[in-house]
C-alpha cells in the first residue's frame, strides 16, 4: 500500500511543492512548526532513512542543502534546522524547518495551520531563491 508521500509524489493528493528531481522530492508541510518547514524525500518508498543506501542518502543530502538555502534567504531565520523523526509515515523523509532558537524545533508544540493561499504564497517565495535543482 502506498504512502500518503508516494500519493503526494503521484500526484493523486495535492501539495505545495518546492522541488523536485528524479530521485528526490520537497514539499510544506501543511501542519508546520513554522513558516515555511518543508519535507524532503525520496521519491522510491522507503521506510527508514538509514536503509538508504550511501550513495543515494548523500545526494539526498546535498538536494535538501539546496532547499535550505533558497528557505534562509526566503524566510527570516536564524538557521533552518534539521531533524529526523519518521515515526508517523513509514516513508524516508528530512524536516527543514526554519528558526530562531532550538526549542522552535518542538514537534509537541502547536502546529500552525495556514491556508493554502498562504502555503503556496510561500511555495513561490521558497521557489524563487531556488537555482540548480
Amino acid at each position: 500500500m502506498a504512502t500518503i508521500f508516494s500519493k503526494i509524489v503521484n500526484g493523486e493528493i495535492p501539495c505545495h511543492k518546492v522541488a523536485e528531481n528524479d530521485e528526490f522530492f520537497a514539499f510544506l508541510d501543511i501542519r508546520p512548526l513554522a513558516e515555511g518547514h518543508i519535507l524532503v524525500i525520496p521519491k522510491e518508498e522507503i521506510d527508514y532513512l538509514f536503509d538508504i543506501d550511501d550513495e543515494r542518502l548523500g545526494r539526498m543530502m546535498a538536494f535538501a542543502k539546496k532547499i535550505a538555502s533558497a528557505q534562509k534567504q526566503a524566510i527570516p531565520c536564524n538557521r533552518i534546522g534539521v531533524t529526523v523523526i519518521g515515526l508517523e509515515v513509514p516513508h524516508a523523509h528530512i524536516h527543514l524547518v526554519p528558526i530562531q532558537k532550538e526549542s522552535d524545533m518542538h514537534f509537541g508544540k502547536e502546529k500552525l495551520e495556514p491556508t493554502s493561499e498562504q502555503l503556496a504564497e510561500v511555495a513561490t517565495r521558497i521557489c524563487s531563491k531556488l537555482s540548480g535543482i
